[in-house]
């Protein structure tokens, strides 16, 4: 299986790279590397030494491929996108729509399309009718925005600038959860002509050392998208630095960015993207704001849990997608997995065979194999370290 990368300016020249074994630096920025059959960029995969798109594969045959439950609960797609993600700057401060949403949303931009003079100049926050929940584990030291944290901690971040014109914004946030969206919406929607000078402002400020690294954090997002009122949303989150190995899930609606580093992501195959700042794309402020969920994310760090020797797994509240990584050395060199359905596996080090009832193949750092639903269990063996994602369990 060969996936396509995606080489987004944001991306690193080296991670991936690195972790396929190619040359460092690369020729240009690689930021993913998408291992499915998401339309957009769908992998490829061998058949009779032929590379096949695999999303043409699955569409000719879905049952085969995707097994009846899959195609009964899902319809006639595989139902979840597994990304290497290399981020060597900030990504745009986001959030995903919940699964209504993304069927309203679609729906209604398919019908402003159709009636449209021009379709192709009607803008698109929904590009597919899925949601787009998803999950990250950590490959390198990984930096990233996950989640409103507590309000009043946010409130007393912004009241260390001292600037006056933020006390309505400080205000709300005092009053706790109840205030997040009114704060907010107000960041977002500050007046185009005062936004630079408040976040001059702000940039400017002298703050105790109690308050450092929201000011750092401030100063090294605004170098990159100066005059962004992203700047200060970005205030309000989970500030999270990731160990290897670590995980971060963000559900529908939580607002998020990642800052820098390498990990694997896991989520529904959707391409949905409901942007908020930090970014020079399109920014649809009203629309962000009514899919956001302005609740607090305590803790964004997933624990992992382990099922078996050398593999873990995190339960998460959905059923496209679940995520074990298995870990292959002397004391552990097998390893049975009972996933029925559509599997992709991930190799990030050593030399692994995954075997199913249909046959065996090696995959080798940075490398995927696809396999088709199958009743007989997926075995791994060898030495090293796979992803593998496969369905969720039915919990509708």
């Amino acid at each position: 299986m060969s996936g396509p990368i995606r080489d987004y300016a944001w991306g690193s020249r080296s991670a991936i790279a690195e972790l396929q074994g190619r040359p460092v630096p690369s020729p240009g920025p690689e930021a993913e590397l998408w291992l499915g059959a998401h339309p957009a960029a769908s992998a490829t995969v061998e058949r009779d030494a032929v590379p096949v798109s695999l999303a043409e594969l699955l569409a000719a045959e879905p049952r085969r491929w995707l097994g009846d439950d899959v195609v009964g609960r899902f319809g006639a797609r595989l139902p979840f996108l597994l990304k290497v993600l290399a981020a060597e700057t900030p990504l745009s401060l986001q959030a995903h729509p919940n699964a209504e949403q993304a069927r309203a949303g679609y729906a209604a931009e398919q019908a402003r399309s159709e009636t449209a003079s021009a379709p192709a100049t009607v803008r698109r926050n929904y590009v597919d009718p899925y949601h787009k929940p998803e999950m990250l584990v950590a490959l390198s030291p990984f930096e990233a925005l996950c989640g409103f944290r507590d309000p009043k901690v946010s409130a007393d971040v912004l009241a260390a600038f001292e600037v006056a014109d933020l006390d309505p914004v400080v205000a709300a946030l005092r009053t706790g959860p109840a205030g997040l969206a009114a704060a907010v919406q107000q960041l977002l929607t500050w007046p185009a002509g005062d936004q630079a000078g408040l976040l001059a402002a702000v940039l400017t400020a002298e703050v105790t050392q109690d308050f450092a690294a929201p000011a750092a954090l401030a100063r090294r997002l605004a170098d990159r998208y100066p005059g962004d009122p992203g700047v200060l949303v970005a205030l309000l989150l989970n500030h999270v630095t990731l160990a290897p190995g670590e995980a971060i899930w963000m559900p529908a609606g939580n607002l998020h960015a990642y800052l820098h580093g390498a990990g694997v992501e896991l989520m529904a195959a959707s391409d949905n993207v409901l942007r908020g700042g930090l970014t020079p794309k399109p920014v649809d402020v009203p629309e962000l704001l009514r899919v956001l969920r302005f609740e607090v994310l305590d803790d964004p760090v997933l624990t992992p849990v382990e099922v078996a020797p050398g593999v873990v797994t995190w339960p998460l509240p959905v059923d496209d997608f679940v995520l074990h990584v298995v870990r292959l050395d002397a004391a552990t060199p097998r390893v049975e997995l009972a996933l029925p359905g559509p599997r992709v596996v991930w190799c990030r080090s050593g030399r692994i065979e995954a075997r199913d009832g249909t046959g065996a193949t090696v995959v080798e750092p940075g490398r995927a194999a696809f396999g088709a639903a199958d009743d007989a269990p997926l075995t791994l063996a060898g030495v090293g370290e796979a992803f593998v994602a496969s369905v969720g369990t039915a919990t509708r």
